[in-house]
């Protein structure tokens, strides 16, 4: 897919039945949160001969959390990436879930997988997605996965969670500049 286009993309898919026909079409098979610990899911989607993105699970450990890969690594999908993306808080007043970037450092010291971490579902408010992406850079993370909309008051979903790109910008300089003194390459 990414050869037609240029760029490789990457989709949801929620029901076992649906991971052939989606394989077809998209480079990288999404794992979402809620799905963690479908494992007809899970292992179909290890079937597919596609990279399988998986989101860690709202009350998932990190334990379960690799044993969510593990199903998928077991039937022969060598490219897993995880993606840690907050779980329950103990108070949600101030944002929707709790970024765990404890978990960054703990996934890098038990596994071989790569580990992105998504600010934007992590904390569910668009003004702290910035802060949480940088020190999930320092935490060690892999990469991010950051939501942009030209006019996130009218993005259909997540809205409250989303940079302009203006913002989104700004967070790219921010991160460059703050990559040498976290020993990570931009």
């Amino acid at each position: 897919v990414a050869a037609e286009t240029g760029l490789a993309t990457i989709t949801e898919v929620m029901s076992a039945d649906m991971v052939g026909p989606v394989a077809e079409h998209v480079d990288i098979l999404q794992i979402g949160a809620r799905s963690m610990q479908n494992f007809p899911l899970l292992i179909e989607a290890g079937r597919a001969k596609r990279p399988v993105f998986i989101k860690r699970g709202p009350s998932a450990t990190i334990e379960e959390f690799l044993l969510a890969a593990e199903y998928v690594l077991n039937e022969g999908c060598a490219d897993v990436i995880l993606c840690e993306r907050g779980v329950m808080p103990l108070d949600r007043t101030y944002t929707r879930n709790t970024l765990d970037l404890a978990a960054v450092p703990v996934l890098k010291a038990q596994c071989h997988l790569p580990v992105i971490v998504d600010p934007s579902h992590g904390v569910g408010v668009a003004k702290f997605v910035p802060a949480m992406a940088k020190a999930a850079m320092v935490a060690g993370a892999d990469g991010l996965m950051i939501e942009v909309h030209p006019d996130p008051n009218e993005a259909l979903s997540d809205g409250s969670q989303t940079l302009d790109p203006m913002q989104f910008s700004e967070l790219m300089d921010d991160l460059r500049r703050l990559a040498p003194y976290a020993q990570r390459q931009f």
